[in-house]
């Protein structure tokens, strides 16, 4: 889950799981896989970030970048 904010400053709590896409459009759109698009004040660089600690902070990088590995 990452904090983010909407464009009117109210912070919420999103399941990066549900992210499809990310998007500046120039404000930062989030297109999740339900087809919902979420507009936040960060900019896609940052949400980017956010998504990896997220990762990072469950151990999933680390069972992605073996996954990428075993076909070599």
């Amino acid at each position: 889950m990452i904090k983010l904010k909407r464009l009117n400053g109210e912070s919420f709590t999103l399941n990066a799981f549900m992210i499809e896409q990310i998007q500046s459009y120039p404000d930062t759109t989030i297109t999740l896989i339900n087809g919902k698009k979420v507009v936040v004040q960060e900019p896609e660089d940052i949400v980017t970030e956010l998504i990896t600690s997220f990762y990072q902070r469950i151990g999933i990088i680390h069972s992605l970048s073996e996954v990428g590995n075993s076909s070599e």
